[in-house]
């Protein structure tokens, strides 16, 4: 007795069998994931570091030599490459495929923290690191531009309130806001009116950190009650930095508007992004791991109308790239081309055997086989991409070849 005579000696037993797989495999075809490619994660990790003003080479020498040197003490690390620019340090780290991203992070910020020491003691702030996954290109591009609006005014809504309620929807794996523009207040001293009046540039420095400090400012204790005394002195505009008191000058108080220009601004001017010739930011947005592309741009769409409502008219929202369109259109063609590889095979038997029955078989037999395929996919954690869809065109040949 062999696997083949259960099937045989129960027909019906056999057909239910079959419409069960069918239908199974339709089920599970709606929920396999759709992408281009298949979601291979790269164990991969990203750390930035600045240090404002700063040229690229010292950038090179003083802050991505001591991070290297401690990188490459990291057990599993495959590949390590280093881009330093005006105040930049970028350095990406590949491991192997089968490391533990988790365990090689806190690796990474291990050999952060050791590197502390040498770093520059002037860095704003200690080097960041993220995973990254370099094979997963942004699924939607949005540039979020304005002619009435300051360039580094959109940032409270491209970054506040757009990026941060994008990534909270469904299946977006982070949102990335490209060409930035922070607001900041910058100050532009003439050299020659600090020389004529013997103020520094130290002194100015000193004059506009100790002028804009958010610090505890004590309390009002009385027998039984306390009170802390909460104020901020905090600067926010150009037009407040303009009143500070610098220095004296032959008795008279030097302020800042007297030796320099105080204008609202940007943190970085000479980076940025452009919609055609317009200024503008733009949203990066990820799916993750997993994650159907078409289901998680369909939410986004249907999102961004509400968004939309939320800032002013004269800040425009305008689509740049959408991913879904190529891997729908893509994913669409090599479809058709399996559909018209088994049209062919069926075809061919019937043209050289001419039978009914050696034609009927395979008609049923592969659309079955196929479909089921789909419920393994979806149980082994596949999705529905160009290459595996492939896979199965040429399958059909195989199959039919047994």
């Amino acid at each position: 007795m062999n696997i083949s005579e259960i099937f045989i000696r129960r027909p019906i037993a056999t057909a239910l069998l079959m419409a069960g797989i069918f239908l199974f495999g339709i089920v599970c075809f709606q929920l396999l994931p759709v992408s281009a490619l298949p979601n291979v994660e790269f164990p991969t990790i990203l750390v930035s570091a600045k240090l404002p003003g700063a040229s690229p080479e010292t950038m090179a020498s003083t802050v991505a030599a001591p991070l290297e040197e401690q990188f490459t003490a990291i057990p599993g690390l495959d590949s390590m490459t280093s881009t330093s620019g005006l105040g930049t340090t970028s350095i990406t780290l590949q491991f192997a495929l089968d490391t533990d991203l988790n365990a090689d992070a806190q690796d990474v910020q291990t050999a952060i923290n050791e590197a502390g020491g040498l770093l520059p003691k002037n860095m704003p702030s200690p080097p960041t690191h993220r995973k990254i996954n370099p094979s997963n290109a942004p699924i939607l591009i949005y540039a979020i531009y304005s002619n009435a609006v300051p360039i580094y005014a959109l940032d409270q809504y491209a970054d506040t309130l757009i990026a941060q309620s994008l990534s909270r929807v469904s299946g977006v794996g982070q949102v990335i806001v490209a060409g930035q523009q922070q607001p900041a207040v910058r100050i532009e001293a003439n050299p020659e009116t600090l020389a004529s009046r013997g103020i520094s540039l130290q002194q100015v420095r000193t004059a506009v950190a100790a002028a804009t400090l958010d610090t505890a400012k004590g309390n009002l204790e009385g027998p039984h009650q306390e009170f802390p005394i909460d104020t901020n002195d905090q600067l926010f505009n150009a037009s407040q930095f303009r009143s500070i008191i610098i220095a004296y000058s032959n008795g008279a108080p030097v302020e800042l508007r007297n030796v320099a220009k105080v204008i609202n601004s940007s943190v970085d001017t000479r980076t940025g992004a452009w919609f055609g010739t317009q200024r503008c930011e733009l949203l990066l947005i990820e799916r993750a791991p997993g994650a159907n592309t078409l289901d998680v741009v369909k939410r986004i769409k249907a999102e961004l109308p509400r968004l939309e409502q939320s800032v002013p008219r004269a800040v425009h929202i305008d689509l740049v790239s959408d991913r879904s369109t190529e891997i729908r259109a893509s994913v669409a063609d090599v479809e058709f081309t399996m559909l018209l590889t088994v049209a062919l095979v069926v075809l061919v038997i019937f043209l050289f055997l001419r039978k009914f029955w050696a034609t009927a078989i395979p008609s049923i037999t592969l659309p079955v086989v196929l479909v089921a395929t789909f419920g393994a996919m979806y149980l082994l954690g596949y999705s529905i991409d160009n290459l595996s869809l492939m896979a199965l065109t040429i399958a059909v040949g195989f199959l039919v070849d047994d």
